[in-house]
C-alpha cells in the first residue's frame, strides 16, 4: 500500500498516510479541519531479489554464463557491465 504525504493549508501540519492506490486523496486536516494538499514525494526505490541479482548473470552483468563467452571475448568472467555494442 502506498504512503502519501499531506500538508495542511490551515495549520501547516505535515503527515504521512497509508492508503490504497484506488482511494481518494484526503481533503480535511485531522487536527484543525483545514484543507489538505497531497505532496509529491520522492517515493521509494525497489530491490531486485533472486539468483540473477546475486550472481551478476542478470541483465547488464557478465554474459559468460548465458552465452559461453563474455561480450568482449574473454573466456573468464569479467564482472563488468556489457560492452557498448
Amino acid at each position: 500500500m502506498p504512503t502519501y504525504e499531506y500538508e495542511c493549508d490551515g495549520c501547516g501540519r505535515r503527515f504521512e498516510q497509508w492508503q490504497p492506490i484506488t482511494a481518494d486523496a484526503l481533503t480535511q486536516c485531522p487536527d484543525c479541519g483545514g484543507s489538505l494538499q497531497r505532496l509529491v514525494s520522492g517515493g521509494a526505490g525497489f530491490i531486485v531479489k533472486g539468483a540473477a541479482s546475486r550472481s551478476g548473470t542478470g541483465r547488464g552483468g557478465c554474459s559468460l554464463e548465458r552465452e559461453g563467452r563474455t561480450c568482449c571475448g574473454r573466456a573468464e568472467r569479467c564482472d563488468a557491465p556489457r560492452c557498448e555494442e
